[in-house]
């Protein structure tokens, strides 16, 4: 394996943005194992593995719009224009992960360490999956708050969906980012 300078870590981590709308090719299985293998190193405090990562692709695409707008009128959408539209979210991306939180019941390791492992867990999949050539965007949205949603997947009641990642290639170039100042989030503590 290459050794990396901080300067190339760097670089991948500021070249990764989110991109809404995704095309072909998709990671391989073994590309997106690399991923979750990244994601598996995440801090992890107890080593209670808090994360599951579900797959959603080809075919699959379409029945998972139907559940997720199906899962939005169980929690009282009626907007019809919205439920068709959010039925073509997953046509977004060739490829689809739901990411959730497990919680695991801890007396050292309180529920919000457990998010924040897995956001971690998320960032470096990430950041694989940029390493390696493809684009992704990570969403939310009413549908992870759907207790219907949850219940369809296998959640527990205590479970988290920290969100849909949409993985695939982007089909143009996108601007850098805008760089930010260190100096406006950094601060020196003083007694």
């Amino acid at each position: 394996m290459q050794d990396l300078t901080t300067e190339q870590v760097l670089q991948l981590i500021n070249s990764r943005q989110s991109i809404g709308h995704l095309v072909e090719p998709a990671p391989t299985q073994a590309q997106l194992e690399l991923a979750i293998e990244a994601a598996l190193t995440a801090p992890d405090h107890h080593r209670l593995h808090p994360w599951r990562f579900i797959v959603v692709q080809g075919e699959q695409r379409a029945a998972f719009g139907e559940l997720l707008a199906h899962s939005l009128r169980e929690d009282g959408e009626t907007d019809e224009n919205q439920l068709e539209r959010i039925k073509h979210h997953p046509l977004r991306a060739p490829l689809l992960l739901v990411c959730i939180m497990q919680y695991h019941p801890h007396p050292k390791v309180p529920q919000y360490e457990q998010v924040l492992s897995c956001g971690a867990a998320i960032q470096n999949l990430l950041l694989v999956l940029e390493s390696q050539g493809f684009a992704s965007m990570w969403r939310s949205g009413a549908v992870a708050e759907s207790a219907h949603f949850k219940r369809i997947l296998g959640c527990n009641v205590t479970d988290e969906i920290a969100g849909l990642v949409y993985i695939g290639t982007s089909p143009k170039a996108i601007a850098p980012r805008q760089k930010l100042a260190v100096s406006e989030f950094l601060t020196q503590w003083q007694a």
